[in-house]
């Protein structure tokens, strides 16, 4: 049997004390980076967790190290019990959080507030309603943009998850940091990533160092400072000098930031991965259902886990397509 202060720890010495929950497969979304165009196969609602179960297995981790767990999906805001599930989990004493597109925010807001969730990531690709109708193929721009002024408004440490893809967003990186010039918000500017269905290659991806190019060429390099980076920090962090808000680049790709690795993922049916660019999972949910023992199940998952991107460390391996593509789709995972 593992012992408690062992579980969540892998061979290379990294405590997994952040627990990322996907509530849901579906979206109401279909950005194309994230669910294939022909969609994909949706779990048998027996085959998800319920709130009751995703409380148990959530309660396990908190037992054994985990103080922040975060929930996304899909999009977590279309489950039907979200709020019984926010009620759950608030009683577990962690920093809890969210990942959403933003649409629903304003029907669950008191929600939120009730769970005592400060910190929520809204996912948008773009501030041009024409280019968000495209890549989302939904004509909720307004919505989102609404609802985002409404955390701020509300003190909601928000930060805004945008995918750059060369050729549809890399000319907004400029107008996205101008939005923190003003407002307390935190833009994350994330790598394309590779992923099942999503037409992943290299070509298509904005740099880190492309985006510094961007970002010091329009205000001035001696006006971009560099912030100093959080503990297991994904994002490396910027701001402009006199700005209120800041900037980070998540460079999984090009900078990886493995060797401070805190996260593990729990899928809407109930598996978990050790890393986002895993293929393989230990299914917690049908354990749990037959009454096994889950943290040596965790343990043994965290004890496989690699040093780098799941084995892909070198350019040669991220390019080829036999390693990733076996994955899951970025909507199937959580983020």
């Amino acid at each position: 049997m593992t012992t408690s202060n062992t579980v969540l720890t892998d061979n290379f010495g990294r405590l997994h004390n952040y627990l990322r929950i996907s509530l849901i497969e579906k979206c109401n979304l279909r950005c194309t980076y994230c669910m294939p165009a022909e969609g994909i196969p949706l779990s048998p609602k027996k085959e998800l967790m319920t709130a009751d179960e995703i409380f148990q297995i959530a309660q396990i981790f908190v037992n054994h190290g985990v103080d922040k767990i975060r929930l996304t999906g899909g999009e977590p805001l279309l489950r039907k019990d979200f709020p019984e599930i926010c009620s759950k989990l608030a009683q577990l004493n962690t920093n809890l959080s969210i990942t959403t597109n933003g649409i629903l925010i304003d029907r669950y807001f008191d929600v939120l507030k009730s769970a005592q969730i400060e910190s929520v990531n809204i996912s948008l690709d773009t501030l041009i309603a024409s280019k968000f109708n495209t890549i989302t193929l939904r004509d909720q721009f307004d919505k989102v943009m609404s609802n985002l002024q409404l955390l701020i408004a509300h003190d909601f440490k928000v930060k805004i998850n945008v995918v750059l893809m060369r050729g549809f967003n890399e000319n907004e990186i400029v107008d996205f940091i101008k939005l923190t010039h003003l407002l307390p918000i935190s833009i994350r500017f994330i790598e394309f990533m590779p992923f099942a269905g999503n037409q992943w290659d290299k070509s298509k991806m904005v740099n880190e160092m492309e985006i510094l190019e961007q970002a010091t060429s329009y205000f001035a390099p001696e006006k971009v400072s560099k912030l100093t980076d959080e503990k297991n920090f994904t994002a490396r962090k910027f701001q402009i000098k006199g700005f209120t808000g800041d900037f980070g680049i998540i460079s999984s790709i090009t900078n990886p930031f493995c060797d401070g690795c805190n996260r593990i993922r729990l899928t809407a049916n109930g598996k978990i991965k050790n890393c986002l660019f895993s293929n393989e999972e230990t299914d917690l949910l049908t354990s749990l259902r037959n009454g096994a023992d889950l943290p040596e199940l965790i343990s043994n998952c965290l004890q496989k886990k690699f040093k780098t991107r799941s084995g892909m460390s070198t350019s040669e391996k991220m390019n080829d397509p036999k390693l990733h593509f076996d994955n899951r789709s970025m909507i199937a995972i959580g983020g």
